[in-house]
Protein backbone atom coordinates (compact mmCIF):
# COMPACT_ATOMS: atom_id res chain seq x y z
CA UNK A 1 0.00 0.00 0.00
CA UNK A 2 1.31 2.64 -1.14
CA UNK A 3 0.00 6.88 0.54
CA UNK A 4 1.48 9.70 -0.33
CA UNK A 5 2.06 12.31 2.00
CA UNK A 6 2.57 10.57 5.21
CA UNK A 7 3.45 12.60 8.12
CA UNK A 8 3.46 10.29 10.86
CA UNK A 9 3.62 6.79 11.41
CA UNK A 10 4.98 3.55 13.47
CA UNK A 11 4.77 0.56 15.06
CA UNK A 12 2.00 0.30 17.34
CA UNK A 13 -0.53 -2.50 18.73
CA UNK A 14 1.24 -5.45 20.45
CA UNK A 15 4.73 -4.89 19.81
CA UNK A 16 4.44 -1.50 20.85
CA UNK A 17 3.06 -2.45 23.98
CA UNK A 18 5.93 -5.10 25.14
CA UNK A 19 2.85 -8.05 24.60
CA UNK A 20 4.29 -9.52 21.21
CA UNK A 21 5.01 -12.86 21.40
CA UNK A 22 6.67 -15.08 18.23
CA UNK A 23 4.15 -15.06 15.40
CA UNK A 24 2.23 -12.45 16.37
CA UNK A 25 1.31 -9.33 13.61
CA UNK A 26 3.25 -6.25 13.44
CA UNK A 27 0.93 -3.50 13.26
CA UNK A 28 1.17 0.13 11.78
CA UNK A 29 -0.89 3.37 12.31
CA UNK A 30 0.17 6.64 10.43
CA UNK A 31 -1.52 10.62 9.36
CA UNK A 32 -1.08 11.20 5.96
CA UNK A 33 -2.70 14.35 4.39
CA UNK A 34 -4.29 14.63 1.53
CA UNK A 35 -3.75 17.18 -1.13
CA UNK A 36 -5.78 20.42 -0.36
CA UNK A 37 -7.37 21.05 -4.04
CA UNK A 38 -8.61 17.48 -3.85
CA UNK A 39 -10.66 18.33 -0.95
CA UNK A 40 -12.55 20.76 -2.62
CA UNK A 41 -13.71 18.93 -5.43
CA UNK A 42 -16.82 16.68 -6.25
CA UNK A 43 -15.15 13.60 -4.94
CA UNK A 44 -13.30 13.97 -1.76
CA UNK A 45 -10.59 11.79 -1.29
CA UNK A 46 -10.64 8.32 1.00
CA UNK A 47 -10.16 9.77 4.85
CA UNK A 48 -8.31 5.74 5.73
CA UNK A 49 -6.08 3.51 3.90
CA UNK A 50 -6.15 0.23 5.48
CA UNK A 51 -3.99 -2.55 4.15
CA UNK A 52 -2.56 -5.95 5.05
CA UNK A 53 1.11 -7.52 4.45
CA UNK A 54 2.27 -5.84 6.77
CA UNK A 55 -0.51 -4.49 8.70
CA UNK A 56 -1.60 -0.36 8.41
CA UNK A 57 -4.04 1.66 8.89
CA UNK A 58 -3.33 5.52 7.76
CA UNK A 59 -5.95 7.96 8.94
CA UNK A 60 -6.24 11.98 6.95
CA UNK A 61 -5.10 14.32 9.03
CA UNK A 62 -8.29 15.91 9.52
CA UNK A 63 -9.75 12.36 10.27
CA UNK A 64 -7.15 11.67 12.97
CA UNK A 65 -7.67 15.02 14.75
CA UNK A 66 -11.21 14.04 15.00
CA UNK A 67 -10.48 11.04 16.26
CA UNK A 68 -7.89 12.34 18.92
CA UNK A 69 -10.17 14.91 20.14
CA UNK A 70 -12.56 12.48 20.80
CA UNK A 71 -10.01 9.88 23.21
CA UNK A 72 -9.57 7.37 20.59
CA UNK A 73 -6.91 5.06 22.65
CA UNK A 74 -5.72 4.10 19.22
CA UNK A 75 -5.07 7.15 17.51
CA UNK A 76 -3.85 8.54 20.48
CA UNK A 77 -0.97 6.21 21.09
CA UNK A 78 0.80 7.30 17.93
CA UNK A 79 1.49 10.75 19.10
CA UNK A 80 3.04 9.00 22.70
CA UNK A 81 5.26 6.37 21.00
CA UNK A 82 8.73 5.60 21.98
CA UNK A 83 11.33 7.19 19.34
CA UNK A 84 12.62 3.77 18.19
CA UNK A 85 9.16 3.09 17.19
CA UNK A 86 8.69 5.75 14.38
CA UNK A 87 9.38 4.58 10.91
CA UNK A 88 7.90 7.98 9.18
CA UNK A 89 8.77 11.45 11.34
CA UNK A 90 7.88 14.81 9.48
CA UNK A 91 8.31 18.59 10.60
CA UNK A 92 4.70 18.22 10.44
CA UNK A 93 4.28 15.41 12.35
CA UNK A 94 6.89 16.44 14.99
CA UNK A 95 4.14 19.90 15.35
CA UNK A 96 1.30 17.27 15.58
CA UNK A 97 3.79 15.32 18.72
CA UNK A 98 3.85 19.20 20.17
CA UNK A 99 0.64 19.21 20.54
CA UNK A 100 -0.76 15.98 21.93
CA UNK A 101 -1.75 17.17 25.57
CA UNK A 102 -3.82 19.95 23.50
CA UNK A 103 -6.03 17.33 22.12
CA UNK A 104 -6.93 15.64 25.66
CA UNK A 105 -9.85 16.54 27.67
CA UNK A 106 -10.78 14.35 30.83
CA UNK A 107 -14.35 13.06 30.20
CA UNK A 108 -13.76 11.97 27.06
CA UNK A 109 -10.30 10.19 27.72
CA UNK A 110 -12.64 8.80 30.72
CA UNK A 111 -15.64 7.87 27.86
CA UNK A 112 -13.44 6.56 25.73
CA UNK A 113 -10.69 4.36 27.57
CA UNK A 114 -13.81 2.77 30.10
CA UNK A 115 -15.82 2.58 26.63
CA UNK A 116 -13.54 0.42 24.91
CA UNK A 117 -12.62 -1.68 27.64
CA UNK A 118 -16.31 -2.17 28.76
CA UNK A 119 -16.50 -3.50 25.17
CA UNK A 120 -13.72 -5.79 25.74
CA UNK A 121 -15.41 -7.20 28.35
CA UNK A 122 -18.48 -8.13 27.29
CA UNK A 123 -16.62 -9.92 24.16
CA UNK A 124 -14.84 -11.83 27.10
CA UNK A 125 -18.87 -12.51 28.52
CA UNK A 126 -19.79 -13.37 24.80
CA UNK A 127 -16.72 -15.95 24.47
CA UNK A 128 -17.33 -17.51 28.27
CA UNK A 129 -18.64 -20.56 26.76
CA UNK A 130 -15.92 -22.01 25.45
CA UNK A 131 -16.93 -21.61 22.40
CA UNK A 132 -14.05 -19.04 20.73
CA UNK A 133 -10.33 -20.01 20.91
CA UNK A 134 -8.52 -19.15 24.14
CA UNK A 135 -5.78 -17.51 22.63
CA UNK A 136 -8.01 -14.13 21.19
CA UNK A 137 -9.89 -14.40 24.83
CA UNK A 138 -6.39 -14.06 25.95
CA UNK A 139 -5.76 -10.86 23.90
CA UNK A 140 -9.09 -9.18 24.78
CA UNK A 141 -8.24 -9.81 28.05
CA UNK A 142 -4.89 -8.07 27.85
CA UNK A 143 -6.28 -5.22 25.67
CA UNK A 144 -8.69 -4.62 28.34
CA UNK A 145 -6.61 -4.14 30.93
CA UNK A 146 -3.81 -2.24 29.38
CA UNK A 147 -6.86 0.05 28.65
CA UNK A 148 -7.74 0.51 31.93
CA UNK A 149 -4.21 1.13 33.43
CA UNK A 150 -2.99 3.44 30.35
CA UNK A 151 -6.77 5.58 30.23
CA UNK A 152 -6.50 6.15 33.84
CA UNK A 153 -2.60 7.25 33.90
CA UNK A 154 -3.87 9.89 31.04
CA UNK A 155 -7.04 10.88 32.91
CA UNK A 156 -4.51 11.52 36.41
CA UNK A 157 -1.20 12.28 34.83
CA UNK A 158 -1.84 13.55 31.19
CA UNK A 159 1.20 11.30 30.45
CA UNK A 160 0.80 8.47 27.98
CA UNK A 161 3.20 5.22 28.37
CA UNK A 162 2.99 2.86 25.74
CA UNK A 163 5.15 -0.22 26.52
CA UNK A 164 3.36 -1.91 30.02
CA UNK A 165 5.41 -2.36 32.80
CA UNK A 166 5.41 -5.60 33.29
CA UNK A 167 4.44 -7.98 30.72
CA UNK A 168 4.23 -11.06 32.33
CA UNK A 169 1.61 -9.86 34.59
CA UNK A 170 -0.91 -9.13 31.74
CA UNK A 171 0.15 -12.45 30.15
CA UNK A 172 -1.28 -14.53 33.27
CA UNK A 173 -4.26 -11.99 33.37
CA UNK A 174 -5.04 -13.04 30.06
CA UNK A 175 -4.82 -16.57 30.78
CA UNK A 176 -6.91 -16.53 33.80
CA UNK A 177 -9.45 -14.72 31.88
CA UNK A 178 -9.66 -17.05 29.02
CA UNK A 179 -10.17 -20.02 31.43
CA UNK A 180 -12.95 -17.73 33.39
CA UNK A 181 -14.53 -14.66 31.80
CA UNK A 182 -15.52 -13.21 35.01
CA UNK A 183 -12.30 -13.10 36.32
CA UNK A 184 -12.04 -9.71 34.30
CA UNK A 185 -15.01 -7.99 36.07
CA UNK A 186 -13.00 -7.17 39.11
CA UNK A 187 -10.50 -5.56 37.34
CA UNK A 188 -12.96 -3.53 35.63
CA UNK A 189 -15.13 -2.83 38.11
CA UNK A 190 -11.78 -1.34 40.46
CA UNK A 191 -11.23 0.75 37.62
CA UNK A 192 -14.62 2.28 36.79
CA UNK A 193 -14.29 2.64 40.49
CA UNK A 194 -10.49 4.79 40.35
CA UNK A 195 -12.29 6.74 37.43
CA UNK A 196 -14.48 8.48 39.76
CA UNK A 197 -12.07 8.88 42.49
CA UNK A 198 -9.52 10.05 40.95
CA UNK A 199 -8.77 13.96 40.23
CA UNK A 200 -7.79 14.45 36.80
CA UNK A 201 -5.00 16.22 35.18
CA UNK A 202 -6.73 17.10 32.27
CA UNK A 203 -8.54 19.69 31.49
CA UNK A 204 -12.49 19.12 30.79
CA UNK A 205 -12.28 19.60 27.32
CA UNK A 206 -9.61 19.72 24.73
CA UNK A 207 -7.51 22.39 22.89
CA UNK A 208 -9.59 22.21 19.83
CA UNK A 209 -7.80 25.32 17.90
CA UNK A 210 -4.71 23.80 18.70
CA UNK A 211 -5.69 20.71 16.15
CA UNK A 212 -7.30 23.56 14.14
CA UNK A 213 -4.21 25.50 13.77
CA UNK A 214 -2.22 22.27 12.79
CA UNK A 215 -4.85 21.63 9.84
CA UNK A 216 -4.86 24.43 8.64
CA UNK A 217 -0.52 24.52 8.37
CA UNK A 218 -0.68 21.04 6.76
CA UNK A 219 -3.37 22.09 4.23
CA UNK A 220 -1.25 25.41 3.32
CA UNK A 221 1.57 23.54 2.64
CA UNK A 222 0.03 20.54 0.54
CA UNK A 223 -1.83 23.57 -1.56
CA UNK A 224 -0.42 22.85 -5.14
CA UNK A 225 -3.15 25.10 -7.55
CA UNK A 226 -2.67 23.82 -11.03
CA UNK A 227 -1.12 25.56 -13.43
CA UNK A 228 1.37 26.59 -10.78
Amino acid sequence: MTVPNVLLSGIVGSTAYGLAHEGSDIDRLGVFAAPTEALHGLHTPKESHVGTAPDTTLHEAAKWCRLALGGNPTAMELVWLPDELYEVRTPLGDELIGIRTSLLGAQRVRAAYLGYATQQFRRLEARGDGSRPAGRTAKHARHLKRLCHQGLELYTTGRLTIRVEDPEEYHAFGERVAADASAARPLLSHYEAAFGERRSALPERPEEAAAEAWLRRVREHFYRPEGR
